[in-house]
């Protein structure tokens, strides 16, 4: 059934991060509602609000450096493309980083 993917470890981690995201933000919401509020981004927000942001942030960071991985090997001269662990640790960075700070 899903032949059609390549599911690596990489890729695993990503999607269960998300799951278990989605799952910590909805219990958190039962707790203790949010508030809105405003911080970096050009817009008052919410957890849930930020929370969106952030991960449609990291898809667009895991997707470039997958786009670009084999040029950044080219350019740096590496003998084989970058990890695809950079790039989420960079988008989990981001996404903590919209979390708090938007």
């Amino acid at each position: 059934m899903l032949d059609w993917m390549v599911w690596t470890v990489p890729t695993a981690v990503f999607f269960i991060c998300i799951a278990l995201m989605l799952v910590g933000m909805t219990l958190w919401e039962i707790k203790q509602p949010t508030t809105v509020r405003k911080g970096f981004l050009p817009m008052a927000t919410t957890r849930g609000d930020r929370l969106f942001m952030g991960l449609l942030l990291a898809a667009y960071i895991n997707l470039g450096f997958l786009g670009l991985s084999g040029k950044l090997a080219h350019w740096l001269g590496l003998s084989q493309e970058p990890s695809v662990w950079i790039s989420f640790v960079v988008s989990m960075l981001v996404l903590a980083l919209v979390m708090r700070k938007g």
